[in-house]
């Protein structure tokens, strides 16, 4: 295949046309395909061009809306951006079950988030690092003022900062662990600001104290970044419930939260079993994320780690029953923000965070962690009921029906078909070849 420099400096006009040219044999109908996909109001689609590098055209995601969710004693409709069937309709129909057995209760635990400046010093006295670390400690606050300044007017700032020693794990490794309060904002240019002028200070530190000798002057800065790791950024969303007011159709309410509850325990002790089950929980998570113009693959990797903080990866959620009462709940971290970045920029994320009622960073946090908590149990409602394929597939049926291209009369009449019908992709095709007249393939055939 062929390479180029300077695509970059190319027109978005030129960079299709090289495209085009090079890997679609010069197509036209590539070039219209593409452009359909921009936006009729020029200016939108500027911004949408300058959100990344290299754009050529837009790429469409789903922007669902899964009602009834009692928060708090507060009714949201809650918008979930996602392309996987099942989804919004799960977490709806978790929203629509507690809806009349008291809603989702949350808590804000911490909105603590953390950056290091990692270097290296190979001095053999550590106690004379931390020594100097202290006394230049209250610089770290005063010189960087000038960046801190408006954050502290809105309440947040820089928390703590400490000396981490690490030279057990790698030699000479050492952290300056900072802890920020960001606010209604990510933060993450703000920290990222931030630890690179501690990076400055530090070096600045070392060759004017008196705290160390000339040969333990040599620090070397490796990074200055924050972690998406926030394990103190955490909200807890909960459901509770009388054990008998729980049943399943013929399935009592003490024979559901049992096999509910061993589900559970099952994601807490296998990580198979767990990584499905939080994948579940993210589903929910992330398609609100994803609507409110958050980093959704930051919330993934810290959810994933603190997933394993006990050395262990397990599930998310717990459950517990006491009393004749059933518990249901989530503890995940996540670092959100309503300002700054998409916010103010998106048209859909304005338009979602509008929809919330303008949200802060904390109130979006119970949201998406309600959703999570709402799509999980869906899924383990139908897993310890009716099996999950049964509402997962009728969902994917329509996309079975679009591969096929089936017209909008004969969707409807597959649909129906399927009503009182387990749904297969194999018996999807063949009976769309029944209604079509046509032979059916030999590989669906024989499946």
């Amino acid at each position: 295949m062929p390479t180029i420099k300077g695509f970059s400096k190319l027109s978005k006009e030129a960079k299709i046309e090289w495209i085009i040219s090079n890997y679609f044999n010069g197509d036209e109908n590539a070039i219209d395909f593409l452009k359909s996909y921009w936006h009729d109001d020029i200016s939108v689609q500027k911004l949408h061009d300058e959100f990344i590098e290299n754009t050529i055209t837009n790429f469409y995601l789903p922007f669902g809306i899964a009602p009834n969710f009692n928060i708090d004693g507060k009714n949201y409709c809650i918008p979930m951006a996602i392309e996987e069937s099942s989804v919004v309709a799960a977490a709806a129909k978790g929203a629509n079950f507690w809806l009349d057995r008291g809603g989702f209760k949350t808590t804000i635990i911490a909105t603590e988030k953390i950056g290091h400046v990692h270097f290296i010093w190979n001095g053999s006295d550590h106690s004379k690092l931390f020594n100097f670390v202290n006394a230049i400690k209250p610089k770290f606050y005063s010189e960087t003022n000038a960046i801190t300044r408006n954050m502290q007017l809105r309440g947040g700032g820089i928390l703590d900062i400490e000396l981490i020693d690490k030279t057990r794990d790698e030699p000479g490794y050492f952290q300056l662990k900072a802890t920020f309060d960001t606010c209604d904002s990510m933060g993450a240019n703000f920290i990222n600001s931030v630890l690179e002028e501690f990076s400055k200070i530090l070096k600045n530190e070392i060759e004017l104290t008196t705290l160390l000798n000339e040969d333990e002057k040599d620090l070397q800065i490796i990074m200055c970044i924050l972690s998406n790791y926030t394990p103190n950024c955490i909200v807890r969303a909960e459901v509770s419930a009388p054990i008998d007011t729980l049943g399943e159709g013929e399935m009592s309410g003490e024979e559901f939260v049992e096999k509910f509850c061993r589900a559970v325990r099952i994601a807490e002790i296998e990580p198979y079993r767990a990584t499905t089950h939080n994948k579940g929980i993210m589903n929910g998570i992330d398609s609100v994320v994803i609507a409110t113009g958050n980093d959704f693959r930051a919330v993934e990797a810290c959810a994933h780690s603190f997933a394993a903080r006990n050395g262990k990866y397990g599930s998310l959620t717990h459950s517990e029953t006491k009393d004749g009462i059933f518990r249901f709940w989530i503890e995940v971290p996540l670092s959100l923000g309503t300002v700054g970045g998409l916010t103010g920029l998106h048209p859909m994320v304005k338009f979602a965070l509008k929809m919330l009622g303008n949200p802060n960073a904390q109130d979006l946090m119970k949201i998406a962690s309600v959703v999570g908590l709402s799509q999980n149990f869906s899924a383990l409602r139908s897993l310890v009921t009716s099996g999950i394929q049964k509402g997962h597939m009728k969902m994917h049926l329509l996309n079975i029906l679009n591969q096929l291209e089936a017209t909008e009369s004969e969707k409807t009449e597959i649909v129906n078909y399927f009503k009182d019908k387990i749904v297969s992709h194999s018996a999807a095709v063949e009976i769309f070849c029944k209604i079509r007249g046509i032979e059916i393939p030999k590989v669906v055939a024989k499946s």
